[in-house]
């Protein structure tokens, strides 16, 4: 994973273009040892069928990054303050366990160009975040089916949902950015899975809203933002159309994806529900 997430970096440095290396919530420019040093060291009590850590991807719309600033280093900038200031806050709170933004074992690396695609703007971050917090003591798997839960073996719980429509709010307060509803989660989510009367009472809703217009604070160089689309790495094949809803990429926002020890591993989604003890089979006496 890490030696991919460099593959851009040769490129652009042999025509001289501006590259960003790893970076963490506190620092910049990490080196990629001590990505994977850190990462595959952080696995305490996993089993060989666990993720040992979750890829994901933040990839702005080409709207979302022009309020991000007018060249690469802004809005890699922009890129790494939402990150840290808004998505990795959001996905701590979600799990229900009373963690922070600093109990998260995070790495980022910024990609600038995009394979097939026409955009202008192609300006996208992967993240890798361990499957365990940073004390190594707590599993937590933003792939759960539990919702908060309060009784029973597993407490907590992560609701992706509640996610992506936070990390989508959050990220239009700090970069002032006025989404239109036909941009929201809460419009596609509708329009893919509502029922018939609640798509079209969307569909009223689109066109009772006024236009409105993008504000960019161009005199503020830290004044950017930045989409994010969470994958399961090794899962899934990373294919919008064939993800679930709640890991489809909403407004090129959020997606999830597991990595596993063993590439052929088969990761089970629902990796917080307890292990079952599974029942000896009685041997048969063949009579003769």
């Amino acid at each position: 994973m890490a030696n991919y997430l460099e593959h851009e970096d040769m490129e652009r440095m042999q025509k001289g273009i501006y590259t960003e290396g790893f970076f963490n919530l506190t620092k910049d420019n990490l080196y990629k040892s001590q990505v994977i040093k850190d990462i595959d060291g952080n696995i305490g009590q996993l089993l060989k069928t666990d993720a040992k850590f979750y890829a994901i991807h933040v990839s702005p719309s080409e709207k979302e990054l022009q309020a991000m600033g007018t060249t690469e280093p802004q809005q890699a900038e922009a890129m790494k303050r939402y990150i840290r200031e808004v998505f990795i806050p959001e996905y701590a709170k979600n799990f229900n366990k009373g963690l922070s933004a600093e109990d998260i074992k995070v790495y980022g690396k910024i990609h600038f160009n995009r394979d097939r695609s026409d955009n202008k703007l192609n300006m996208h971050c992967h993240l890798i975040v361990s499957r365990k917090d940073q004390s190594n003591k707590i599993k937590i798997s933003p792939l759960t089916n539990h919702r908060n839960t309060k009784r029973g073996s597993i407490r907590g719980g992560f609701d992706r949902v509640t996610l992506f429509e936070n990390a989508e709010k959050g990220f239009d307060r700090l970069f002032g950015y006025n989404r239109k509803l036909s941009e929201t989660f809460e419009y596609y989510n509708t329009m893919k899975n509502g029922s018939l009367p609640d798509k079209m009472k969307m569909q009223e809703q689109e066109l009772k809203t006024p236009q409105k217009s993008i504000f960019v604070d161009t005199t503020d160089e830290t004044h950017k933002s930045v989409g994010t689309n969470i994958q399961t790495f090794g899962q899934l094949n990373g294919q919008p159309a064939k993800r679930s809803t709640e890991q489809h990429e909403l407004s090129s926002l959020l997606s999830i994806f597991p990595s596993v020890a063993d590439v052929g591993s088969n990761v089970n989604p629902e990796e917080e529900q307890p292990l079952r003890k599974s029942k000896k089979k009685k041997k048969r006496r063949r009579i003769t």
